[in-house]
């Protein structure tokens, strides 16, 4: 799925909604003619809209099982708000967008574990950081309902984090003909190819 430049810009703006105003608010009473709806819940494309992401990677247990406090003593207010409330950056800003390098691994910036390596990075044009693989283990996928669409959310098997989403048969000439649409600020990069121990407590904050 290719993003033109205005919906790519709506996914950025829709993620800096406060998560209380992501799902659906209860209907205000019509006091001229009362509607029986007891919820937006019963409109599935409003529902689907302004819902939470994936409710299952929020859930699910991980390695590194620190707090939001503990989060946010190691991430930078812009890195929280992608990786641990699932927000996205502006496309075509990030760090790594058209960051090319020949060797190196791409590490979870909450956690340091190894997600991607050098080579699995291609140009798509999508504004995000585009990868056709992942590290095995390193990435679990989980179903993300939000903006009326099902998509895929990827986090790190680490800790949680949040990606990005991950797309598949758009055509492009790599072995999987998979996007691994990633915000950069989710990411580091290391020229080492160094494994971290699972649940590892060390954060990087800039």
């Amino acid at each position: 799925m290719h993003f033109r430049p205005f919906f790519a810009n709506f996914i950025y703006v829709f993620s800096r909604l406060p998560t209380h105003l992501r799902t659906p608010p209860h209907p205000r009473i019509n006091t001229l003619r009362p509607v029986p709806l007891k919820s937006m819940s019963g409109i599935p494309f409003l529902s689907a809209l302004f819902g939470s992401s994936s409710s299952k990677s929020s859930t699910m247990s991980y390695p590194d099982q620190r707090s939001d406090d503990e989060w946010r003593a190691v991430l930078n207010k812009e890195q929280f708000r992608v990786l641990r409330e699932k927000g996205t950056e502006r496309p075509g800003t990030g760090e790594y967008d058209k960051h090319y390098p020949d060797a190196g691994v791409y590490t979870c910036a909450g956690c340091n574990a190894p997600l991607y390596k050098a080579n699995h990075k291609f140009s798509s044009g999508c504004g995000w950081p585009a990868y056709f693989d992942s590290i095995p283990g390193a990435v679990v996928r989980h179903e993300d309902s939000t903006l009326g669409m099902t998509r895929t959310e990827i986090v790190c098997a680490n800790c949680g984090g949040h990606l990005g989403h991950v797309f598949k048969g758009e055509g492009f000439p790599t072995p999987t003909d998979e996007r691994h649409c990633v915000n950069s600020i989710s990411l580091k990069f290391s020229t080492e190819d160094k494994p971290v121990e699972k649940g590892s407590t060390e954060g990087s904050k800039v």
